[in-house]
């Protein structure tokens, strides 16, 4: 795990080069504190921060072929390069490591780009052949591990995290104001672009080439993998419910074990949900000693998981540990985090997450996360609730007037406003189209509707980039579409905040659940195995019914709260909800401020819960200052600073 950044000139540059890579390569430095490396020429530089993984002594970027004329730099675990290695070996190639990044060289060497198919893990690299004056990066398959860009006919700059490629003289940080509709609504952006204007994302199981010696060079992006290209398993034909159960617990197991590969201390981050409680099991299963469990959650005590968590942690025998994170702790530490995150956070939990990598980062330098499970499987509420919602609507709309009553119930004095709230959520309240029943009802902080009312915003600017990919799935059944739509929009951002949250403290996160060929498996397996009735996730929770209590398998799903409402209505808050309107602000110059007021207003007096719309509003605010208004100051803690609480518990 480590940190990339570089850059290619199409003119050659003969002077500053390693300064600006440096620079670039500094901006970066947490995501790898135990080694500097940089390589530069006329056309190129590279630049490396190294988190010692595999292979310590050994794994120095950036690495050089045997020839001379290639050089890696390289982020991520490659976990089936001990495998591949023996066949490279037979056609002639020398290793001098046994770190995985020589594999990829070697691969590179032997297979150009199509060696990515080759790999099974998480990376992002590029390599420089100097003789043909190409780059050449990719970026692994679900988007584990980021890749940005920048490009404008002159200078092409790539880095793990966007920071870096503003450390480059020749990139200035502006608003790419066209995402501002999608971002408010779903509080990251799906495509391409990100909220810099000319920075872009290298998506998900794609590479990249940049001839620099072409008479115009231009980066030729393709796409190497998705899910929905792949076959039917032929050895699953005939697969009875028990066979599929089976053999969901066989690869579950084998996917955990290629990734306790480390020369390092290793642990879990421990939630007491399924997902991560199955793979703790499975690890302490695997291993000798010792295993290392670390949570996270807060002193009101219905929005936190570790009872559960210390549950699993007693039961399964492991030497577990927890923070307790506060009010106090969360807003002052949130400027940094967005500074990390590079872009607005989508998600409460991303601080939280941060909170118990550094607490996990006293003690080893790898963790295991259950992340990915719930696209998999079907685990959120939302999909059995936008089936139900979606075959109910086909009945509704099919009574004449049904409209009308919409509309009449929506307003009634009979119902009082909880009701009408509920009822706004389910078919009688809504269209029946996706955007309306499933993204707005599920995804989208603010309606379509309030959105014009906070700045102009088009169908296409809010709900684009994921009707791309549900689009893209027409063919498959709905809950399919949900999961594979997911998978390319929700579950990269997830990832995004894995990441970087992880990286901040300098430790790297691997996903079981996102290897590649068991993504591959879970799409194949039936819907009526992943949620049946009012069980979601059912196959994944009956492959692991040995390995833990009843009542965690089957318990509730909480999904990560943070008690941002109730932390939001108190007098503490109102020094950052004041900041919302501020006139210096990014918000003063693309929204409606009176909306914003009004809002403020309606969430104090307890008249909405405005909850989710204002943590929208206040990232792209603090998103702003730290990066464009340079009013960064003017974030601080609402109350006096305090330290999260650290203990060990079991």
């Amino acid at each position: 795990m480590c940190g990339i950044a570089g850059f290619a000139c199409v003119r050659p540059r003969t002077g500053g080069n390693e300064e600006i890579v440096r620079r670039m390569a500094s901006a970066i430095r947490h995501r790898g504190p135990d080694d500097f490396g940089i390589f530069t020429d006329e056309h190129v530089a590279l630049g490396h921060r190294r988190l010692s993984i595999i292979d310590v002594a050994g794994g120095h970027q950036p690495m050089t072929s045997e020839s001379g004329a290639l050089r890696i730099i390289y982020n991520g675990e490659i976990f089936n390069h001990a495998s591949i290695r023996p066949e490279l070996e037979r056609q002639g190639h020398r290793y001098k490591s046994r770190c995985d990044t020589e594999t990829i060289l070697h691969a590179y060497e032997q297979h150009g780009g199509d060696c990515v198919r080759l790999f099974r893990g998480m990376f992002a690299f590029a390599i420089w052949d100097r003789e043909a004056r190409t780059l050449y990066c990719a970026r692994d398959r679900l988007g584990i591990k980021p890749l940005y860009y920048y490009w404008d006919g002159e200078l092409f700059a790539f880095a793990s995290e966007i920071k870096a490629l503003l450390a480059h003289p020749a990139i200035s940080p502006a608003l790419n104001d066209a995402l501002l509709p999608e971002q408010l609504a779903f509080g990251y952006q799906s495509g391409e672009e990100t909220l810099f204007r000319g920075i872009r994302k290298l998506m998900p199981g794609h590479h990249l080439t940049l001839d620099v010696g072409a008479a115009r060079p231009e980066p030729r992006i393709q796409r190497y993998w998705d899910p929905l290209d792949q076959r039917d398993g032929e050895s699953e034909r005939g697969f009875s419910d028990e066979d599929w159960i089976r053999e969901t617990r066989r690869r579950l197991e084998e996917t955990v074990r290629m990734r306790l590969m480390s020369d390092v201390p290793l642990g879990m981050f421990l939630s007491g949900g399924v997902d991560s409680s199955a793979i703790a099991a499975l690890i302490r299963r695997m291993t000798d000693g010792p295993v290392k469990t670390f949570s996270v959650g807060y002193a009101e005590a219905r929005y936190s998981e570790l009872s559960y968590a210390a549950t699993v942690a007693k039961a399964i025998g492991t030497d577990h540990h927890e923070i307790v994170v506060g009010m106090d702790d969360f807003f002052g530490a949130l400027p940094e985090m967005i500074w990390h995150e590079d872009e607005p956070i989508a998600w409460p939990s991303s601080v939280s997450l941060y909170f118990v990598s550094k607490l996990a980062s006293e003690q080893v330098k790898v963790v295991l996360t259950g992340e990915g499970s719930d696209e998999l499987f079907g685990g959120y509420e939302r999909y059995r609730w936008n089936l139900l919602n979606s075959r109910a609507a086909r009945a509704w709309n099919a009574i004449p007037g049904s409209g009308l009553l919409r509309k009449q119930l929506a307003t009634t004095p009979l119902l009082n406003a909880s009701l009408r709230r509920k009822i706004r959520h389910t078919f009688i309240g809504r269209e029946a189209t996706i955007e309306s029943l499933f993204l707005d009802n599920f995804y989208c902080a603010f309606s379509l509707e309030e959105q014009n009312r906070l700045l102009p915003s088009s169908p296409e600017s809010v709900y684009g980039s994921y009707l791309r990919y549900w689009n893209a799935a027409a063919d498959r059944t709905p809950l399919a579409r949900m999961l594979y739509a997911d998978q390319k929009t929700y579950l990269v951002e997830l990832l995004m905040k894995q990441d970087q949250m992880s990286m901040a403290a300098s430790i790297e996160s691997r996903v079981p659940f996102l290897d590649h060929t068991f993504v591959e498996f879970a799409a194949r397996i039936p819907d009526r195995l992943k949620i049946r009735g009012g069980e979601q996730k059912f196959i994944l929770k009956k492959a692991v019914e040995d390995l833990l209590p009843r009542d965690i398998i089957y318990r509730k799903k909480m999904g990560f709260p943070t008690p941002l409402r109730a932390w939001l209505l108190t007098p503490a808050a109102q020094p950052l909800l004041d900041r919302l309107t501020a006139d210096d602000g990014l918000l003063a110059a693309h929204v409606n401020l009176d909306h914003v007021r009004g809002l403020i207003g309606l969430h104090q007096r307890g008249l909405e819960d405005a909850t989710d719309r204002l943590w929208r509003l206040m990232n792209l605010q603090m998103w702003g200052d730290v990066f464009l208004t340079g009013r960064r100051d003017r974030w601080t803690a609402p109350a006096a600073e305090g330290t999260p609480a650290l203990h060990s518990a079991v």
